[in-house]
């Protein structure tokens, strides 16, 4: 006799319906596992025969065969433990033979019987759905898998013992309630920060548009203090957002306890961090921090202390909001739509250009430093601000500063206006101005006549690429947006024009 439990295979965050047959035949007594599985996969045997033993299930003394179908695609993980234990408690008699046809099951078997928590589960319930399938899962994992549907039977249960108990009809499991975190109490605020008018005018602008931003400045100037006030002025994450970062998180296994955040991601790596570290990879190819941070931030803080590799690898990801990684055997897609916040010193003694400080080696030191940079990921970044020493005055005699709450009520204002825009052309309304293409940024900010007149000007004395062109116009219509205007107009091209212009810490790379 044959039992079939259905189960699922990651393919990046989507999840790829797997076949899990058992089937329990006369020859010589053990378990064998076939179908691509990896290490994780082929120890299961014995995590399965160990908590079969300790929820009084014995094994019988034949031969065990299971078969992972598709037999040529690659099974990687833990998760298989439930589905095999499952199907060969099926087909021991332990379980009903058709209670398992209408679910999808994953999870890991500690050697007591009990169900761990494993990654993915959100996916494989949003996988699970809709194929009109219920889910069995992890105690712990419910919640998470509850957000895939309301309607949706899903059994949450701590051991092999409470399966069992729930298909016999002597216990019942009850539906596990969809769970969020909550937002800490005291997140940081704007009003905080010191002075640094034109930098919190800057990551205003950034956060109404989506656009990249590189802070420019010397040691203690609030860089990144900056920086991590930008979640604090950007709206919670819609519904169909929230959804795509949990897949994300989910599959890299950063679901604590089950519950989804709102809040946009903020990822900020050492930057002692490596190229499949950045962007995904590794064995397994996991999602990067360029895919955690999808629909969020990436802070990368001491920017030219990154590996040059790494920073160049960011290249791609930034152009097409997705990281791809290619293995010989595979090829695999994670989301990476993320806003790319930078911050460094002018020169590696940090002092470069400030007043009364002089390098010790002179311009050289600054020119090294910043060549680490190269020119095309430079002109990847919209907006580039100096970040200079806060002086005495606004230690001492501060003037009072706005909260982050008032500018985030004009993020949303600017953000609403763009959603409408960009839902009237049939694009999703999570569409940002950051995000549109060259076609549309040139319809939908269209400069007045003396508009035009100043870009033409600018892009030929400045020798703009064509990216760098676009970009200013995408700022430009963030402007405008801020202001509430329909049109761009000058004074918001020249503003973005100033904000992409190097300035003197930074030469012109664009």
């Amino acid at each position: 006799m044959v039992s079939r439990v259905k189960t699922v295979a990651f393919q990046g965050i989507e999840a790829v319906p797997v076949d899990v047959q058992v089937m329990v035949a006369p020859g010589k007594v053990g378990i064998q596992i076939v179908g691509l599985p990896d290490k994780a996969v082929a120890e299961s045997r014995e995590r399965v025969q160990a908590a079969l033993h300790a929820s009084g299930l014995s094994m019988p003394p034949k031969k065990v065969t299971v078969n992972l179908a598709p037999a040529d695609l690659p099974k990687e993980g833990s998760h298989y433990d439930l589905p095999i234990a499952l199907g060969l408690m099926a087909a021991l008699g332990a379980l009903p033979s058709d209670a398992l046809a209408e679910y999808c099951v994953l999870g890991e078997l500690s050697l007591d019987g009990m169900i761990t928590p494993v990654a993915g589960v959100l996916p494989a319930a949003m996988r699970a759905n809709a194929i009109d399938l219920g889910l069995i899962c992890p105690a712990e994992c419910g919640p998470e898998a509850a957000w895939a549907s309301g309607d949706m039977t899903i059994v949450a249960a701590r051991s092999l013992i409470q399966i069992a108990n729930h298909f016999r009809g002597t216990q019942v499991i009850a539906r596990p309630e969809p769970a969020i975190r909550t937002a800490p109490a005291n997140l940081p605020d704007l009003a905080e920060i010191k002075g640094q008018v034109v930098a919190k005018r800057a990551l205003e602008i950034a956060a109404a548009g989506g656009h990249n931003l590189l802070m420019v400045g010397p040691p203690g100037s609030g860089k990144s203090m900056l920086a991590q006030r930008l979640p604090s002025i950007l709206p919670s994450l819609s519904p169909r957002e929230l959804l795509e970062v949990s897949m994300v998180a989910s599959i890299a296994g950063e679901l604590s306890g089950g519950k989804l955040s709102d809040r946009r991601p903020f990822r900020a790596p050492h930057h002692s961090a490596s190229m499949a570290a950045m962007v995904g990879g590794g064995i397994r190819a996991r999602p990067g921090e360029v895919s955690l941070a999808h629909r969020g931030i990436l802070f990368l803080d001491e920017f030219p202390e990154f590996a040059p590799v790494v920073l160049d690898s960011l290249r791609q990801p930034l152009e097409g909001g997705e990281s791809v990684i290619a293995r010989a055997n595979h090829r695999v897609s994670y989301p990476a739509k993320f806003q790319l916040v930078a911050a460094m010193n002018p020169c590696r003694c940090g002092m470069a250009g400030e007043p009364g400080h002089r390098c010790a080696r002179g311009p050289r030191c600054a020119s090294e430093y910043q060549a680490r940079l190269s020119g095309p990921l430079l002109d990847r970044i919209d907006l580039r601000v100096d970040v200079p020493a806060v002086t005495a005055s606004d230690l001492i005699r501060p003037a009072q500063a706005e909260c982050s709450e008032t500018v985030k009520a004009r993020v949303a204002a600017a953000r609403d206006r763009q959603a409408a825009r960009f839902k009237a052309l049939g694009l999703p309304a999570e569409t940002l101005n950051a995000h549109c293409s060259a076609n549309l940024v040139e319809t939908i900010a269209e400069p007045d006549e003396a508009g035009a007149r100043l870009l033409s000007d600018a892009a030929e004395q400045m020798k703009f690429s064509a990216r760098a062109y676009h970009r200013i116009l995408k700022v430009a219509r963030t402007l405008a947006d801020l202001d509430g205007a329909d049109i761009v107009q000058r004074i918001h091209l020249a503003e973005a024009i100033s904000y992409r212009v190097a300035g003197e810490r930074l030469p012109a790379a664009a």
